[in-house]
């Protein structure tokens, strides 16, 4: 007696694999240039990051292009910007030279909180200082500026020696001198632009995992148990968004922060 099972799909739907969910990766950072003939470095990045410059700009310009006394809308809100910097970030590491370096790091706090901020905009979704090359830039620029400002106020050899904590025993100058040298000119530019580009890069793309994760049980893909997978998925992409605004703030202060505190230590080394 022979017994034939036969499946209860169509061949073609018993045949076919059953499609599977498939997290984001390193592709949602990948933009070819925006058009065929186009150099190789204009893409969608570039062009994020240049209209955050004008729009900063645009901004301050309209804060404070006619200035009242009693400020009011646009001059309110960014003198508010402006306090919070002074206060926070440029007077307790530059003291008496802050407002000197105003123009600098409030540029430096809007810029890179408003490239952060692009990563949770929609149809932008694209957080510039996610790239390290944006970082770079600035925190290349703070490092000559340190140097420049350390060694025109007390030379190079008094910018040097300002370099290592005083009252050391002399025996321990043969392990601190090189580590402080090194923390100096080598590991404190890369730290500074790394901890920023790595966390925007993270949280990118932690915000796309639980992003895909509603959308391909919910509308993609349904089922009866991915129903509930989905759902989660949303609810999670909603918290991590308000907490990925926070961190986007974060770390726009805390870059505005070593650049002031890099600048400081190279005006007053014992400050």
């Amino acid at each position: 007696m022979t017994i034939l099972i036969t499946s209860p799909f169509p061949p073609a739907i018993a045949s076919s694999p059953s499609p599977e969910f498939e997290a984001p990766g390193l592709e949602l950072f990948d933009f070819p240039p925006l058009w065929a003939d186009a150099p190789y470095w204009l893409t969608k990045p570039v062009v994020m990051a240049l209209l955050a410059a004008a729009l900063v700009c645009g901004v301050c310009w309209a804060a404070f292009a006619s200035p009242k006394l009693v400020p009011r809308g646009l001059q309110n809100v960014v003198e508010l910007g402006y306090v919070f910097v002074r206060d926070q970030v440029a007077r307790p590491f530059l003291g008496r030279d802050a407002d000197r370096w105003m123009g600098l790091l409030l540029s430096v706090f809007l810029l890179v909180w408003v490239w952060n901020l692009m990563g949770v905009i929609p149809l932008v979704q694209l957080p510039v200082s996610a790239y390290l090359a944006f970082p770079a830039v600035l925190a290349v620029t703070a490092y000559v500026l340190k140097i420049y400002v350390g060694i025109r106020r007390h030379g190079l050899l008094g910018y040097l020696r300002g370099l290592i904590t005083p009252g050391l025993p002399r025996a321990s100058y043969v392990l601190v001198v090189p580590l402080e040298l090194v923390y100096n000119f080598v590991t404190s530019l890369f730290a500074h632009m790394l901890r920023l580009a790595a966390n925007m890069f993270a949280g990118h793309l932690i915000l796309a995992f639980f992003s895909m994760v509603g959308y391909w049980f919910l509308i993609e893909h349904p089922t009866p148990l991915g129903v509930p997978v989905g759902v989660a998925g949303v609810v999670m992409t909603i918290g991590m968004t308000a907490l990925e605004m926070f961190i986007q703030f974060l770390q726009a202060f805390l870059f505005t922060l070593l650049t002031a505190m890099f600048i400081g230590t190279a005006i007053d080394p014992g400050h």
